[in-house]
């Protein structure tokens, strides 16, 4: 038990798409900053003694350091988290410590963690408890790394693990619901009953926000539409309020890094002037849909027409996907389903005594501006196949924020209640259980 709750605990939600970091009891994250970081891989003279005490303390790469070449040199990997992504450096790749909603990078968390505690919330990791957020997909390896990082590199004085669709629907006020998490790289839908997963419930798909913002772009690249990054132009003016765009020569940008800062402008395409529509999309009845503007950074005027139905419609069959040009084919296909499948073999792993109030509490999670038309569609779709006594009901906030930041507002409503506070597994008994014992303390 840890009876420390003099401080405030600290809430920690590193997604695949961004990280939210802020004190609990708060409405919203103090910081939040993209997840992905700039890498730039330095090589090291190990004869150089200073050079090796520098390696030795610097805190951005005290576990990416690796053998290179054992008898003169070594390999060090300097990290850019948060605001230092925003600035093209020669040479630097942009790289994700997650794949499909799983961290496997640890190196590139602990920085993280780092950043979010020292640059941006200031401070002490070593006087917070910390509530971390985790996926409902996280094996018991995966739990117990992030217990050991946080113990032995943060030296927290306490500790909890709590599943992101628990969160979501504390975050709402429920302890039964079925949530449907719609992330930037993957989409999970959980069963959640009395606080807790059901693990033979969770259904994962690799169609997320990232997945539809490849699929905008590729699309428009099929249409001849260029998307210059804004780090690759500059506008001079040629006369007064007349401006002409010249490219920039910066051949040491990496290809990881353009697509980054493209997959950027794309993402704020598909936000702008995408709708779920009403019923599945259809190439013929789309044809003659009317356009809509949009004004790229160089300014180009493009116009969006089918392309801003057909990319969300991609939720609900993600074959959609396969005609668009340049989008690679899922590894298996087969297991690919839409988000009304999803939902509905869910619920149907579940006991026959929970699902319908399942079916009457499917909870949507996720930052998209048209989520609120996605409720409306999920629902009339889960409808049709359900059985026809269960009553559907689909709920989404009408709050973008409340939205973006479910499992972040989940984890601060949890962390500050007063019966909370035995919850944590602390360092006295981390010390003397061992990592193994967080699977007991946050089941």
């Amino acid at each position: 038990m840890y009876g420390g709750d003099e401080v405030s605990a600290i809430v920690i939600d590193v997604g695949s798409y961004s990280c939210k970091a802020g004190y609990a009891g708060d409405d919203t994250p103090k910081a939040v900053f993209p997840s992905v970081v700039g890498s730039i891989e330095q090589t090291e003279d190990t004869d150089d003694p200073k050079s090796d005490k520098e390696a030795d303390s610097a805190s951005d790469s005290k576990n990416g350091a690796k053998p290179m070449d054992v008898d003169k040199a070594k390999t060090k990997r300097k990290l850019y988290v948060g605001q230092e992504l925003e600035f093209r450096r020669d040479h630097m790749e942009v790289i994700s410590p997650m794949k499909d909603g799983t961290v496997t990078d640890w190196d590139i968390v602990d920085n993280i963690w780092n950043h979010a505690f020292r640059r941006r919330l200031l401070i002490n990791p070593e006087e917070h408890p910390m509530l971390i957020a985790e996926p409902s997909t996280n094996t018991a390896q995966q739990r117990e790394k992030a217990a050991e990082l946080m113990f032995e590199n943060y030296k927290v004085p306490a500790l909890f693990l709590a599943k992101n669709a628990v969160l979501t629907s504390f975050a709402s006020g429920r302890a039964t619901s079925l949530v449907v998490d719609s992330g930037g790289g993957s989409t999970v839908v959980s069963a959640v009953h009395d606080g807790f997963v059901l693990q033979k419930s969770v259904a994962t798909s690799p169609v997320g926000g990232e997945f539809l913002t490849d699929c905008m772009m590729k699309s428009l690249e099929s249409k001849g539409i260029v998307i210059r990054p804004r780090y690759s132009f500059k506008k001079k003016e040629i006369s007064p309020g007349e401006y002409k765009i010249v490219d920039l020569d910066l051949p040491n940008t990496t290809e990881s890094y353009r697509l980054y800062c493209m997959r950027a402008i794309a993402s704020d395409i598909k936000e702008s002037v995408c709708r779920v529509p009403d019923t599945a999309f259809d190439e013929v009845a789309y044809a003659n849909v009317p356009t809509t503007s949009y004004e790229l950074p160089d300014g180009q005027i493009i116009e969006v027409g089918a392309d801003r139905f057909k990319v969300p419609d991609i939720l609900f069959n993600p074959s959609l996907s396969q005609t668009i040009r340049g989008i690679d084919g899922f590894a298996d296909s087969t297991s690919v389903r839409g988000l009304q499948r999803m939902v509905i073999d869910s619920v149907n792993k579940c006991d026959i005594d929970i699902r319908k109030e399942l079916f009457s509490n499917i909870l949507l999670s996720g930052g998209s501006s048209s989520i609120l038309q996605l409720k409306e569609r999920l629902e009339k779709e889960v409808l049709e196949e359900s059985p026809q006594a269960a009553r559907v009901k689909v709920m989404a906030s009408g709050n973008s924020v409340e939205r973006r930041f479910s499992v972040w507002i989940g984890g601060s409503i949890l962390a500050s209640l007063g019966s909370f506070q035995q919850m944590w597994f602390s360092k006295a008994e981390y010390e003397e259980h061992g990592v193994s014992y967080i699977q007991r303390k946050c089941p």
